[in-house]
């Protein structure tokens, strides 16, 4: 049964190596007869959570603010498998995928029975050392009904630039999206 794959790159930069990395995914997900589609997070306009509580006060109907967040809220809804990916900073994700999931609170009761894989990349060779991310995404999960972590993809030790494609993590990432 063909599956509707919502891809959420935090990568700030398009062919970065955590990019990279969705892109495998995709390529794998397609040849196993899958629908997918890609956010590249970078090209949205997506402000920071304000805290105003509309969304609580309004049962978590939608948020006040006017930008390309709620689109991509309605994405998540729509989708039975979503991928969010993110180099690592400072040992956990970066700003831009923070933001995002911040943003979710809007409607994320209704974020209900999905698949997710994670992707993380990092300039720190240490394996271990992309846990963190891996529990920051799993916080995320706990507030949702019904979500099941299927898998987590680590790439250490890559900074520069395409360094991901020297890396087992290709390998990974093309056979998680074939799997579907």
């Amino acid at each position: 049964m063909s599956k509707k794959v919502l891809v959420i790159s935090a990568s700030p930069r398009k062919n970065g190596n955590s990019d990279i990395l969705c892109d495998e995914f995709i390529k794998g997900a397609k040849e196993s007869g899958n629908s997918v589609e890609k956010i590249f997070l970078k090209d949205k306009n997506i402000n920071f959570c304000t805290g105003c509580g509309y969304c609580a006060n309004n049962g978590y109907i939608g948020c006040s603010q006017k930008d390309d967040m709620p689109e991509l809220v309605d994405k998540m809804i729509g989708a039975d498998v979503i991928v969010m990916a993110t180099p690592v900073y400072f040992y956990t994700m970066n700003a831009q995928m923070k933001v995002f999931i911040d943003r979710c609170c809007s409607k994320y009761t209704s974020i209900k029975n999905k698949e997710f894989y994670f992707i993380a990349t990092a300039a720190e060779s240490e394996r271990k050392m992309l846990d963190r991310t891996f529990d920051a995404f799993r916080g995320f999960l706990d507030c949702l009904d019904g979500a099941v972590e299927k898998q987590c993809i680590y790439a250490p030790g890559v900074w520069q630039k395409g360094e991901v494609k020297n890396t087992p993590a290709m390998q990974e990432a093309y056979n998680a999206g074939l799997s579907l």
